[in-house]
């Protein structure tokens, strides 16, 4: 009885026109707008793994975020600081194993010899990679990591391009270009280090648009 007199007393104070501005505040359609923005921000998951190719990993993840891509960067089976390349550590946000990758509507693999192979002989990417070559998701790899395609029977006869130092690994099994980054249909490929704003921004206007990827260019400063 002591709450429900409280409550009364309490609905009569209340200021109506208070209230009525509570709910047009929660009614409003540029909040509404707003977080429909949220709840549709894409997501894009780049793996990191021994001998990643540094550049084609930090280049890719700065401009995808740039572009308000929610962009996380896992480890291929941790989460400790993983030597790269050019002996630059990086420390991934998460481990793979604890990712669902269904919520991601990107996956990416930067290059690098040592884990381009690992990225062929890894079953976990295998599955992965057809996961997403079936939902027709973005998969984008650059540099040597397209022997992935290959070794999982992914891509297969699609236009494709990588390191030259694997092209002739690749020329049978699909349609080979030598050019620096190449988009079937959501099937992005490129060639390495120097080509990675270019395979990034080939990213940003799968997922976000020309519009987007022209908005984030001038405060980088590339060479047009």
């Amino acid at each position: 009885m002591f709450l429900y007199n409280r409550t009364l007393q309490l609905l009569k104070n209340i200021n109506p026109n208070k209230l009525l501005h509570c709910i047009h505040y929660f009614d409003c359609p540029i909040r509404q707008k707003s977080h429909a923005s949220i709840m549709s921000m894409k997501k894009a998951l780049i793996i990191l793994t021994e001998g990643a190719e540094e550049m084609e990993l930090v280049i890719t993840a700065d401009v995808l975020r740039r572009a308000q891509i929610d962009t996380t960067i896992a480890g291929l089976n941790t989460t400790n600081p993983v030597k790269c390349s050019r002996n630059v550590m990086i420390v991934p946000d998460k481990n793979l194993s604890t990712i669902n990758v269904d919520e991601f509507d990107a996956f990416i693999l930067p290059g690098g010899m040592q884990a381009a192979n690992t990225f062929a002989n890894d079953e976990t990417i295998g599955t992965i990679l057809k996961q997403f070559e079936q939902a027709k998701k973005v998969i984008a790899i650059i540099c040597a990591s397209p022997i992935a395609l290959k070794h999982h029977g992914v891509g297969l006869n699609r236009h494709i391009t990588s390191h030259p130092s694997v092209a002739e690994q690749l020329n049978d099994k699909f349609k080979y270009s030598d050019d620096r980054v190449v988009n079937d249909d959501g099937l992005i490929t490129s060639r390495g280090p120097g080509s990675a704003f270019e395979f990034a921004l080939e990213i940003v206007k799968q997922l976000a648009g020309e519009t987007k990827a022209q908005e984030i260019q001038p405060p980088m400063m590339l060479k047009k």
